[in-house]
């Protein structure tokens, strides 16, 4: 039993299970912000233009019948919606626009992130490290301005990735096992030599 709470205490302090439930928390915070969106501005404002282009309700009004019942069944009082089937197409198309409307702000908010992780990275990655600077000084690199300094420290990184890059291929070519065919040549060159 210790074990399981343990294994459990573990599973729930992992950051991907707490930034998930963090997610899934404002997730409905802001799905509720999106709808209220929805059908409190947008929908009025859409269902107004139906009104003046085609007339009657809008999109509350947009219903397929499949049976009909009407108040007191006297088809003069109208139809009653809670008696009746019928397919809600307005609620569809309300349906459509929210999500249509959460997958965009969702969207811009990743890119947002995305751009900002971006724009972190790119400026850690220009800033030269303690190393690096140590290097440049012990080279005996004069740096006068922070634009020589990214410029030496460019120059720095591209020696040691080729030198990174000319020691691994270095290493592959020492750990290349011989094909069958070239291990058939060389038994074949030493029995000629016999």
């Amino acid at each position: 039993m210790k074990k399981f709470f343990k294994d459990f205490k573990a599973f729930i302090s992992r950051g991907n299970v707490l930034d998930l439930a963090v997610g899934v928390i404002i997730g409905g915070a802001f799905t509720a912000i999106v709808t209220a969106v929805t059908n409190k501005i947008l929908m009025p404002l859409i269902n107004w233009l139906l009104a003046l282009i085609v007339g009657g309700d809008g999109l509350d009004a947009v219903y397929t019948f499949l049976k009909k019942t009407y108040v007191e069944n006297d088809p003069a009082k109208g139809v009653d919606l809670a008696n009746s089937i019928y397919i809600d197409w307005g609620a569809f198309i309300i349906a459509i626009i929210d999500f249509l409307l959460i997958a965009l702000v969702l969207f811009l908010i990743i890119r947002a992130i995305m751009k900002a992780q971006e724009a972190v990275k790119k400026g850690a990655e220009s800033k030269p490290t303690k190393e690096e600077k140590a290097e440049l000084k012990a080279a005996g690199v004069n740096v006068r301005n922070r634009k020589e300094l990214k410029a030496k420290t460019a120059e720095l990184r591209a020696e040691k990735k080729a030198k990174a890059e000319a020691e691994a291929k270095a290493l592959e070519e020492a750990n290349k096992k011989p094909t069958q065919e070239e291990l058939l040549a060389e038994i074949l060159a030493e029995l000629k030599k016999k």
